[in-house]
């Protein structure tokens, strides 16, 4: 049973809580995006230093960690334009590691209605150690 008083009221309260819906919708999508990628980002990690352990120099470990990762972001759809590789070889000898970190940054800037940063930076890193009794490694 409704009074005079309350006729209208239900349009008023969702004209002001229509915005507030929106608002947390493209928040909840930020958060999805930024975390697939960080997820993609990471998993590219993980298979660039992989794959850096497997070759016997550390030129090649360079080229095989940038190219993978490369490639993992691409198969997994990561919208990161310009990703950013570091293969570092300093312990590559035999029982040392490989240490790869790749940085994407994602775009945030098509989701405007949450003043939201144009940009996130994302970067995961991972070691993988390298074999102890492999010959002709330099």
């Amino acid at each position: 049973m409704s009074t005079r008083g309350d006729r209208g009221s239900v349009p008023v309260e969702m004209t002001l809580i229509t915005p507030l819906l929106i608002m947390l919708t493209v928040l909840a999508v930020a958060m999805w995006r930024l975390a697939g990628a960080r997820i993609d980002v990471e998993d590219a990690a993980h298979q660039a230093a992989r794959a850096a352990s497997l070759t016997r120099s550390p030129g090649e470990a360079g080229k095989a960690g940038r190219e993978t990762a490369a490639d993992a972001l691409t198969a997994a759809g990561t919208s990161c334009p310009r990703p950013v590789t570091t293969v570092n070889t300093g312990s590559f000898r035999p029982g040392g590691q490989v240490v790869v970190t790749v940085s994407c940054e994602v775009s945030l800037a098509d989701l405007s209605a949450v003043p939201l940063p144009g940009h996130q930076t994302i970067t995961a890193d991972f070691t993988a150690p390298l074999d102890t009794y492999v010959s002709d490694r330099s």
